[in-house]
């Protein structure tokens, strides 16, 4: 699978479904806290861009969780359905709610001085601390 290509997905009821057009082959996880309330453990995702588009967005949640991203979810299911960055409307979708997740590769994780001591994932990925990924995409302070 190319970088950049289209792939569909749903909820776990399928109340919710979308296409995204500009999804990337990087799989990387997330260890921060936030993340590991909101799915009991790390949060899997994969770049899905701006180009997402939702049905049955009348079933999707939004929770504000920080200044600079949304979380969404399905009503009816509770899926977890998106990590959104707000202004920029990137989606940050995880891969097991794609109708095809084959050819994705697990290469990052962020936040891994956050990561408890209770797993350790054993692929070589690229690794990234919680100052260092602020450093690198918080939004400046104005």
């Amino acid at each position: 699978m190319s970088e950049g290509s289209n792939r569909t997905g749903r909820c776990l009821c399928g109340a919710v479904k979308f296409e995204a057009s500009n999804v990337s082959k990087s799989l990387g996880a997330c260890h921060c806290s936030m993340c590991r309330h909101w799915t009991g453990g790390p949060f899997l995702a994969v770049d899905c861009g701006t180009e997402v588009k939702f049905t049955g967005e009348a079933n999707i949640t939004v929770f504000s969780s920080s200044d600079w991203a949304d979380r969404g979810f399905c009503k009816k299911c509770g899926s977890n359905l998106f990590y959104r960055l707000k202004g920029i409307e990137q989606y940050q979708i995880p891969p097991g709610l794609f109708d095809d997740d084959r050819g994705l590769e697990f290469n990052h994780q962020v936040f891994v001085d956050e990561r408890p001591d209770y797993y350790e994932f054993a692929n070589k990925t690229s690794d990234m601390t919680g100052p260092e990924v602020y450093a690198k995409y918080a939004p400046p302070n104005d």
